[in-house]
């Protein structure tokens, strides 16, 4: 059983359900009258929140709920954190557990950030003089500035997120419990908590909620489906998904043909760049790719040798000007522009383009493109790299550039500057309804024959 991180076995939560305040008040008083004349009548109807849910999570793991609402996720979490009791069944857990609930959970309103931060990490098992060590990380992390002295309740939601978030990342837990809190947040810090996870996830154990698919398949081992208090399915993260998706469809009556035609024969293969049949269209609604560009911020996250800087990166249209705002599926220029303080011989500056889950959506870089060319920075130069491309269609949400430069080869270089999420975009609006990202279509026909 070491090797078991979480156990759950046979667990049940039932519910009380009453119509009126008078019948909660009856229940409380007049069962023990009905017991001195043999009567029994109960005056509630029960809900059973959770059916004899049982399964094990090993050390290591990384483990995803799904479900609709109301399938007993969020009952599940917190039976489990201990902070509500079964109605029968039992939890054993190996290891100490930091736990994100829902919004707000373990803080008091009236407490100062600082307050809340000493009291939530003593009940997550450190001392004092432990506190004391991580408190300046752990306001770092969190990156509200004054607001650590100022009563939780003037905190926003995202506020109150990074604040809790960062405080479960610095109490060396072995288990991590989540439930959907990364859904609040601005792109930089949910970036941030990505880069946490997928660390944390190395040698932890992670057991999180989220209506979140492409989440749940990115990060996890396996998965667990809930349908009404039940386990419906244990599977990979891939299947499990796939019968959640069918029974969401289902609930809204969605039918799909499974049919698979094939495609037209004597197509040729398209050679020649284009743009979407029904780009028109698309610019002329709500569903226009509309795109907008932060400011570069070189004072995020970075490492490396600090042998060579980078000093800006920016975004162009293809006559070279500097654009605040794209529509996805146009031609775009990625410029990356560094300083070097010694002389580099080979330099390689690239990029990574990643969602808000910290996937790698695209990247490049320019190694390639100069492989045969002994390339040499001396110092106090300045170099430039543009990338010039057809930008994606993008469903909405937040994206994150993170530029890099570095000295060598593709397999063997020394990274003198790598700043994670430098450039924000953010997607107001898309064509592309599903996917990572959408492609341009050249044409789209249908045919019905009788």
């Amino acid at each position: 059983m070491e090797s078991v991180a979480i156990s759950v076995r046979n667990i049940s939560k039932c519910y009380c359900i009453y119509d009126s305040p008078r019948d909660r008040l009856k229940q409380f008083i007049l069962p023990r009258f009905q017991r001195l004349i043999g009567v029994k009548k109960d005056y509630f109807r029960e809900f059973w929140s959770l059916q004899d849910i049982s399964f094990d999570i090993k050390r290591g793991e990384t483990v995803g709920i799904v479900g609709k609402n109301g399938s007993g996720k969020s009952t599940l979490l917190q039976i489990i954190c201990g902070t509500l009791n079964p109605t029968s069944g039992e939890v054993a857990t190996n290891g100490r557990i930091a736990a994100l609930l829902e919004l707000g959970s373990g803080f008091n309103p009236d407490f100062t950030g600082r307050e809340n931060v000493y009291m939530n990490a003593s009940i997550l098992g450190l001392r004092n003089d432990e506190i004391d060590a991580r408190f300046s990380k752990i306001v770092d992390f969190a990156d509200i500035g004054d607001f650590i002295d100022q009563p939780v309740k003037t905190y926003s939601s995202g506020m109150m997120v990074r604040l809790a978030f960062s405080v479960i990342a610095h109490v060396d837990a072995d288990i991590l419990i989540i439930d959907e809190a990364l859904s609040v947040g601005d792109a930089f810090f949910t970036q941030k908590c990505m880069r946490f996870l997928r660390d944390f996830m190395e040698k932890g154990t992670v057991l999180f909620v989220s209506h979140d698919t492409g989440a749940v398949v990115n990060l996890c081992n396996k998965a667990i489906l809930l349908d009404h208090g039940k386990i419906v399915r244990k599977d990979t993260p891939k299947k499990v998904i796939r019968e959640y998706l069918g029974k969401l469809n289902q609930s809204k009556q969605q039918v799909f043909d499974d049919e698979v035609h094939d495609i037209e024969e004597g197509v040729s293969v398209i050679k020649d760049d284009y743009i979407d049949m029904r780009q028109a269209l698309f610019n002329s609604s709500t569903l226009r790719n509309d795109i907008e560009i932060f400011k570069f911020n070189s004072q995020q996250e970075s490492f490396g040798t600090g042998q060579a800087d980078i000093i800006s990166v920016n975004i162009f249209d293809e006559g070279g000007m500097p654009l605040s705002w794209v529509v996805g599926g146009e031609n775009i220029i990625l410029q990356i522009v560094c300083k070097a303080y010694k002389r580099i011989i080979r330099p390689i500056i690239g990029f990574q383009f990643k969602d808000r889950l910290g996937q790698v959506l695209f990247c490049d870089n320019t190694f390639i493109t100069y492989e045969n060319e002994e390339l040499i920075a001396e110092a106090g130069s300045k170099l430039v790299a543009n990338f010039e491309f057809r930008l994606p269609v993008l469903p909405t949400g937040d994206y994150s550039i993170s530029p890099a430069i570095a000295e060598g080869t593709q397999k063997e270089h020394i990274q003198h500057q790598w700043i994670h999420d430098a450039l924000i975009v953010k997607v107001h609006a898309s064509s592309a309804c599903l996917g990572l990202i959408g492609l341009p279509m050249r044409k789209i026909t249908i045919s019905i024959d009788d």
